[in-house]
């Protein structure tokens, strides 16, 4: 999404970027304190600073039909067909990549109550393998590699969330401060539109601008993994990105995982 900005490939109209490269639980606390003009966040965090933040309409992250994934060590482990999973998932320690992360969330409107562990995303695999934790919560490049290190699926959430609502599960946007005037916000906007548009026109290119921060993958897996996330979504979220948030937020609230429903303020 940032290649063109990083790289200078298209017109940033005098505007100067700093890009600060950080893990999205790192990003969710930094919005929190109102730290950074223009940010990735979870769509869980946004409930939490909706008040200092508006969604940018392009930028999306989301899982249409698949999405973050409960993996644990041994199929040994896994429960039998006689058991429900989240019976099982009930009664074991969960490592979780943050309580703010859109994973969390989502993990939560499908277990309910659960003992978790919070870790780094990169040290989840860790844990699960010395049994630190018997099942793990998994986001990034993990969504495609657990089979590779030894471990098996017991639930995609966004196959779950998708079976449950017909909508793709939310989980990451991009903000920008409401203090920002308005016309900056809509240059901002733009060249933010013609950054994503120019990623994906020049896939193979943004593609290897990528690499240097994949993790165990290579050009093919890595090309994988941002068409799961960087998509039409992106472009724009559109009524039923719009709809897939208001829902997921309305159901978080309903469930009294988080205390106030925000008002979702996009910039037009």
């Amino acid at each position: 999404m940032f290649y063109a900005m990083a790289e200078n490939k298209i017109d940033l109209r005098g505007y100067r970027f700093e890009h600060r490269l950080e893990d999205i639980q790192t990003l969710n606390e930094r919005a929190l304190r109102g730290e950074l003009d223009i940010s990735a966040v979870s769509i869980h965090a946004y409930a939490y600073v909706a008040d200092k933040y508006a969604l940018l309409p392009c930028g999306a992250s989301m899982g249409d039909g698949y999405g973050p994934i409960v993996i644990t060590k041994t199929m040994e482990s896994l429960p039998n067909g006689d058991v429900d999973p989240r019976d099982w998932l009930r009664q074991h320690v969960i490592a979780i990549p943050g309580r703010m992360t859109s994973a969390y969330l989502a993990l939560r409107l499908y277990l309910g109550d659960f003992t978790d562990l919070i870790l780094p995303f990169d040290q989840i695999f860790d844990a699960v393998k010395s049994g630190r934790a018997q099942a793990g919560l998994i986001i990034h490049e993990g969504q495609l590699t657990y089979g590779h290190s030894g471990f098996r699926k017991i639930v995609d959430l966004g196959e779950w969330w998708k079976r449950e609502t017909k909508l793709p599960l939310p989980l990451g946007g991009n903000v920008i401060r409401k203090e920002i005037p308005r016309t900056v916000q809509r240059d901002l906007l733009q060249i933010m539109r013609e950054s994503i548009e120019f990623g994906l026109t020049h896939r193979g290119d943004a593609v290897r601008h990528s690499l240097p921060y994949a993790r165990d993958m290579n050009a093919a897996l890595a090309d994988k993994f941002i068409g799961m996330y960087v998509n039409d979504f992106t472009r724009d979220y559109g009524e039923i990105g719009r709809k897939a948030i208001l829902r997921f937020l309305n159901d978080a609230h309903r469930a009294a995982y988080i205390d106030k429903l925000p008002e979702v303020e996009f910039v037009e």
